[in-house]
């Protein structure tokens, strides 16, 4: 019984990840229209991290690859997680077309190509979901690492830059919470199962609490203030370096 309504309530809060996602869709499309960006020399993009959304793509991808392999499965990780990396995927795409880089253009290609080629193997393949739950575990955890580098990636170019860009303040407030919920769904699965989704939520809700006292800290400090000044209109490209 607790599976089942840990499992409703994880992903009614998931849907503030989905809601997150697509309000930091819509921050870029309104940052490519708003006159603001052409003022500031700023593009619609900028101090988005490719790096960043590769990592939350693929921790989305790995939960929708677990709950497809489990021997039960997980309605309650699997369709929440295909729509998180979908909308991953269109804020991407926003940073190619923006940007218009190999790295960003390479990421979202090889993504796009996880997306689809997991769930036609997972149909193609027979004993397919044997071995892909084996391989998802090992995804996570490798993930896990991924996703961390790649938040505190974000958190360097904000440091580096002294604004908050193109970032959503509220899609990390949201991811926080998905995290917290994930984490108590994880509990309710046994640790034997649930040992992953465990291992990864506790990694990104800490990585979510870096990421939004550094909205604090643009605002507030002195240092962020001369970082302003020196780097407006400087490529985004070569901040992430």
């Amino acid at each position: 019984m607790s599976y089942h309504v840990t499992g409703l309530i994880c992903s009614a809060i998931f849907l503030l990840t989905i809601g997150g996602l697509w309000l930091q869709l819509g921050l870029v499309w309104q940052r490519n229209q708003s006159a603001d960006a052409s003022e500031t020399h700023e593009r619609p993009t900028a101090v988005l991290s490719v790096n960043q959304f590769v990592s939350s793509f693929l921790a989305f991808f790995s939960f929708f690859l677990y709950g497809a392999c489990l021997e039960r499965f997980n309605h309650y990780l699997v369709w929440p997680r295909l729509a998180a990396s979908l909308l991953t995927l269109a804020v991407l795409f926003e940073i190619v077309r923006d940007r218009r880089d190999r790295v960003a253009t390479f990421a979202f290609a090889a993504c796009a190509a996880l997306l689809a080629g997991a769930p036609l193997g997972l149909v193609t393949i027979p004993g397919a979901a044997e071995w892909g739950r084996t391989v998802s575990q090992t995804l996570i955890v490798i993930v896990t690492v991924i996703l961390a580098q790649g938040y505190l990636h974000q958190v360097l170019m904000i440091r580096q830059t002294g604004r908050t860009g193109g970032v959503s303040a509220r899609l990390h407030q949201f991811f926080f919470w998905k995290d917290l919920s994930t984490i108590t769904f994880a509990l309710s699965m046994g640790t034997s199962t649930g040992w992953p989704l465990m291992l990864l939520s506790s990694v990104s809700a800490t990585t979510k609490l870096v990421t939004l006292w550094h909205f604090r800290w643009v605002r507030l400090s002195p240092i962020a203030s001369q970082r302003r000044d020196i780097t407006v209109g400087a490529p985004t490209e070569t901040l992430a370096n």
